[in-house]
């Protein structure tokens, strides 16, 4: 496979700043190198460029951000498109969850009916009256089904990019009441950290699988940091206790990995300010890796 890594180091989708740094850290935790070795060709575009949150206003406190959020998420979804016409396989690293909005309508420009495996703690399926702060990162998903603001929506310049029953959210465990509402209404499916509990990882990663690939369906696959267990991920920006274990989330990208049915990849929230000997990056690229194929055996 050739891969293409795209750093997207936007900051404005979420209160707590760090997670600019996550795309270096990822690198500098040897992604490269680790993905030659399982055999893959590997190009880095870089970073696009992100606008330091100082540097413009705050705007609407209901909708943060949002020009230059809209304004990064038209270039990453250039980029991301371009890669796919290259044949490449696109690899997106954040930044926080905002940036699923680029990446996403980028895929979605190529692939026209695609599955979403969300892995993450929190469900983004808020609008800008439902959401209690105002950040993006919390709308992203409900953006992509052609929910909420116009100027979300219309990344590219046409809604809807995803259709609600091809999402599949894994391991939520910190849901808003608007929010619940809203996945209810559009037929989201939801597996939370209780089902993981009840009926065991692989069920659920193969029941994700099943639904987000339909009909031999293309995936995206989205990993939020803080979908795992802040004991095992600590530098996350909003970590969230009883998370998925180590082991859980290498299952679930194997399983992933399995199923051949992946045709990109972003990873988010890594946030160094708060992370410990970039134990958390390092634990991205581990995850990478078992998502692109790498084995125990």
């Amino acid at each position: 496979m050739h891969i293409r890594v795209i750093g997207a180091p936007i900051d404005l989708g979420a209160d707590r700043r760090g997670v600019d740094i996550g795309p270096s850290a990822i690198r500098y935790a040897g992604l490269h190198d680790h993905l030659r070795a399982l055999g893959h060709t590997v190009s880095d575009f870089g970073n696009i460029h992100v606008p330091q949150p100082e540097s413009r206003p705050i705007g609407s406190p209901k909708l943060k951000y949002l020009d230059p959020i809209v304004e990064v998420s038209e270039e990453l979804a250039n980029v991301v498109t371009d890669a796919l016409k290259s044949d490449q396989f696109p690899l997106i690293l954040g930044g926080d969850h905002s940036m699923a909005l680029g990446s996403i309508s980028g895929v979605a420009n190529v692939h026209k009916n695609l599955g979403i495996i969300w892995v993450d703690a929190h469900g983004d399926f808020n609008i800008e009256e439902t959401s209690p702060s105002g950040n993006i990162h919390g709308m992203i998903l409900a953006a992509l089904v052609g929910q909420g603001n116009s100027r979300l929506t219309h990344i590219g310049g046409w809604a809807p990019k995803l259709n609600p029953e091809n999402i599949v959210i894994v391991g939520a465990r910190d849901l808003d009441p608007g929010e619940q509402e809203l996945l209810r209404k559009h037929r989201v499916h939801v597996y939370t950290m209780s089902d993981v509990d009840r009926y065991g990882m692989s069920n659920i990663m193969s029941q994700a699988i099943e639904i987000a690939g339909r009909q031999d369906q293309p995936i995206h696959l989205s990993l939020d940091m803080d979908s795992l267990d802040p004991r095992e991920a600590p530098g996350v920006g909003t970590p969230v206790r009883g998370g998925l274990s180590y082991r859980e989330a290498h299952l679930a990208m194997e399983m992933v990995s399995d199923c051949k049915h992946m045709v990109s990849m972003d990873v988010v929230e890594v946030n160094s300010i708060l992370d410990r000997e970039n134990a958390t990056a390092l634990l991205a690229v581990e995850l990478i890796l078992s998502a692109l194929g790498k084995k125990i055996l």
